[in-house]
C-alpha cells in the first residue's frame, strides 16, 4: 500500500516537473512586419503588390506549442491593414485576433500595432493573413507550431517539412478588382492564376523558370504543410504517383489516413506525410479548382510545383524550397486531377477525418443554433444607374446568414463597443434560427432572396455548450462554403446533403472521435453540424472564407460574455490599439 502511495506521489511530482520544464522552455518570439508595396513580377507583368517585408508570400513563423508571439506591424502601404492569426485560439486576447472593425480598428497608413498572444495546446499548421478588404491576396504566410521542446510528433519524425501555400493571383490590383465589383454590384473578375509558394508554375506564361522546387532524396519522408490561402476558391491538391498520408488539419492531429488527393477550402490547412518511394525523377505537385457553384465563372487553370528527387551527394537540402528550375531536365510527370465539380471525391475525403482518439465532445447542449448560409440578390436601388446593378437581371449580389447580411461598423470595433459598453455599434438580435423556415435546398421563393442588412451579433454565455447547424441554401446557387469561426476550434460531428433533418440526421452524429477544425467546408446543397464550449470571452467573427462572400455579408459575430473571475474575463485592450 505504502509503495503504491509512493509511486503515485512520484508520478505526480514527475508530471509537475515536466509541465514546469515545458513552461520554462516556452519562448517569446519577436518579429517586425512592414506592410509595403513591392514590385512583384508574375505572368510577364510587374505589379506593385502589397507584401510583408518585401516577401511574397510573407515570412514563415516557426514556434513551439506554448510559445508567445510578439509581432509589430508597421503599415507603409496606402491601404488600411490588419493581420489575422488564422486558427490561433487567442484565449482572452481577442484584441490580437485581427479582423478589422470586429476586434480592432485598422492600422492606418503610417501607423503601427503590436500583436501579442500565446499559442497554447495547438500543434501543426496555421497561417496568418491580412483581414482588411482583399489585401490577403498577397499578404499571407505560414505559422508552423511544433511540439513543445522534448516532445514528439504522434507519427515518425519526418526528414523535412515544407510549407505549401496555395494562392490566387490577379494580373491586376486585387483592391481595384473588389472595388469595381462593389461599384457594379456584379461578381468580381476571377483570378488569372493559382500559385504554389507564390509561383504559378510551368503551365502559365513567363513562369517556368521560377517554378517552386521541393527537393527530396529517395526513401525520405517530407511533412507537407498544405495551406489554402486562395482568396475565393476551394482547391484540389495532389502529387503525381505519390500517396499522401493525412496526419493533421488546422493545427489538430488526426487519425492517419492515406489519399491521392486533398481538397482544402480557403482558410483550411492539411498536414500530410509524403514518402519518396518512387523511381527517382521529377513529379508535379498540382492544384486546381473545386467548383461547386453551377454556372458561375471561375479560374480553371492549374498551378504546379516540382517534387524533385536528388542524388544522395547533392548539397544542403532543407532550405532549397524555392530553388530555380534547372534547364534541360526531363519534363515532370503530371498527375490526374479530379473534375472541377467532383463533389463525390470531396465527400469521401472529408468523411475520412477522425480525431486520433476519443474526444470530449459536448453531449448536453445549452444553445442550439441553426444558421442558413448562402447568397442573395438585392433589387436595384431607385437612385442607382443600371451600370451599378450588374448582377442577374439588373440586381446587386449579396449574401447572408439567417437572412441578415452582415455590415461592418466603421467608427469603432465591435469588441471595443462590447468592452466599453458603447451603444449603437451593434445589436445582439442575430436570430438563432432562420426567421422563416423554407425548403433550403429546393426551389426557394424569390421573396426570400433579398436579406436585411445589419450589424447583428449573437450572444453566448461563458461556458455554454453550443451546437450550430450550418445549412447551405440554393438561393442564386448552392455552393460549398468554408465557414471559419475566429477564436475557437470546434468538432465537426456530422455533415450531409439536402435539408438537415433533426429526427433522422442526429443518428449520424459522431460523438466519439470527430475532427477538431477551425474552418468547416459546408457541403454544396447540404449541411454540417459543429459543437464547441464557449470558453473564450470576446467578439468572434464567423464568416465564409470566400472573400467575395464576406464582402457581400455572409458573416455574423458571436459575442461570448465574460465568466466569473479574472481567468474568464477578456484582458484589457493594449495601449497601442489603433484608433478609428
Amino acid at each position: 500500500m505504502e509503495a503504491a502511495k509512493t509511486s503515485i506521489f512520484l508520478a505526480i511530482i514527475f508530471l509537475l516537473l515536466t509541465s514546469a520544464l515545458s513552461l520554462a522552455n516556452a519562448k517569446v518570439h519577436a518579429h517586425e512586419f512592414v506592410v509595403e508595396a513591392t514590385p512583384v513580377k508574375r505572368l510577364c507583368k510587374t505589379h506593385n503588390a502589397i507584401t510583408v517585408n518585401g516577401q511574397f508570400p510573407g515570412p514563415t513563423l516557426e514556434i513551439n506549442n506554448g510559445d508567445t508571439l510578439v509581432v509589430k506591424v508597421t503599415n507603409k502601404a496606402r491601404y488600411n491593414v490588419t493581420i489575422h492569426w488564422h486558427g490561433v485560439r487567442q484565449m482572452r486576447t481577442g484584441w490580437a485576433d485581427g479582423p478589422e472593425f470586429v476586434t480592432q480598428c485598422p492600422i492606418r497608413p503610417g501607423g503601427s500595432y503590436t500583436y501579442r498572444f500565446t499559442v497554447q495546446g495547438q500543434e501543426g499548421t496555421l497561417w496568418w493573413h491580412a483581414h482588411s478588404s482583399w489585401l490577403r491576396a498577397t499578404v499571407y504566410g505560414a505559422l508552423i507550431i511544433r511540439p513543445r521542446e522534448g516532445e514528439l510528433y504522434p507519427f515518425p519524425k519526418p526528414n523535412h517539412d515544407t510549407p505549401i501555400l496555395l494562392g490566387e493571383w490577379w494580373d491586376a490590383n486585387p483592391i481595384d478588382v473588389v472595388r469595381q465589383a462593389t461599384r457594379t454590384g456584379g461578381a468580381p473578375n476571377v483570378s488569372d492564376a493559382y500559385t504554389i509558394n507564390g509561383q504559378p508554375g510551368d503551365l502559365y506564361k513567363c513562369s517556368s523558370k521560377d517554378t517552386t522546387i521541393v527537393p527530396i532524396h529517395a526513401g525520405e519522408t517530407n511533412l507537407l504543410r498544405v495551406i489554402n490561402a486562395a482568396l475565393n476558391q476551394p482547391l484540389f491538391f495532389t502529387v503525381a504517383n505519390h500517396k499522401l498520408t493525412v496526419v493533421g488539419a488546422d493545427a489538430s492531429y488526426l487519425k492517419p489516413f492515406t489519399t491521392k488527393v486533398l481538397m482544402l477550402g480557403p482558410g483550411q490547412t492539411t498536414d500530410v506525410l509524403l514518402t519518396a518511394d518512387q523511381p527517382p525523377s521529377r513529379y508535379y505537385m498540382a492544384a486546381r479548382a473545386y467548383q461547386s457553384a453551377q454556372n458561375a465563372p471561375f479560374d480553371n487553370t492549374t498551378t504546379t510545383a516540382i517534387l524533385e528527387y536528388r542524388s544522395p551527394h547533392h548539397g544542403n537540402h532543407s532550405r532549397h524550397h524555392h530553388s530555380k528550375g534547372v534547364k534541360n531536365k526531363r519534363r515532370p510527370i503530371m498527375p490526374p486531377l479530379p473534375a472541377y465539380n467532383d463533389t463525390n471525391t470531396v465527400t469521401a475525403f472529408s468523411r475520412s477525418f477522425r480525431s486520433p482518439r476519443k474526444v470530449e465532445v459536448p453531449t448536453e447542449i445549452d444553445q442550439s443554433l441553426f444558421f442558413a448560409v448562402g447568397l442573395g440578390l438585392n433589387k436595384c436601388p431607385k437612385n442607382f444607374k443600371p451600370n451599378r446593378c450588374q448582377g442577374p437581371n439588373g440586381t446587386r449580389f449579396t449574401a447572408s446568414m439567417n437572412n441578415v447580411s452582415f455590415v461592418l461598423p466603421n467608427n469603432v470595433s465591435i469588441l471595443q463597443a462590447q468592452y466599453l459598453g458603447i451603444p449603437g455599434v451593434f445589436t445582439t438580435d442575430f436570430p438563432g434560427k432562420p426567421p422563416v423556415k423554407f425548403d433550403y435546398t429546393g426551389n426557394v421563393s424569390r421573396s426570400l432572396w433579398q436579406p436585411i442588412p445589419g450589424t447583428k451579433a449573437h450572444k453566448l454565455k461563458f461556458g455554454s455548450r453550443v451546437e450550430i447547424v450550418l445549412q447551405d441554401t440554393s438561393i442564386v446557387t448552392p455552393e460549398n462554403h468554408p465557414i471559419h469561426l475566429h477564436g475557437y476550434d470546434f468538432y465537426i460531428v456530422a455533415e450531409g446533403f439536402g435539408n438537415f433533418d433533426p429526427k433522422k440526421d442526429r443518428a449520424k452524429f459522431n460523438l466519439v472521435d470527430p475532427p477538431l477544425r477551425n474552418t468547416v467546408a459546408v457541403p454544396v446543397n447540404g449541411w454540417a453540424v459543429i459543437r464547441f464550449v464557449a470558453d473564450n470571452p470576446g467578439a468572434w467573427l464567423m464568416h465564409c472564407h470566400l472573400d467575395v462572400h464576406i464582402g457581400w455579408g455572409l458573416a455574423t459575430v458571436l459575442v461570448v460574455e465574460n465568466g466569473v473571475g479574472k481567468l474568464q474575463f477578456i484582458e484589457p485592450p493594449p495601449v497601442d490599439l489603433p484608433l478609428c
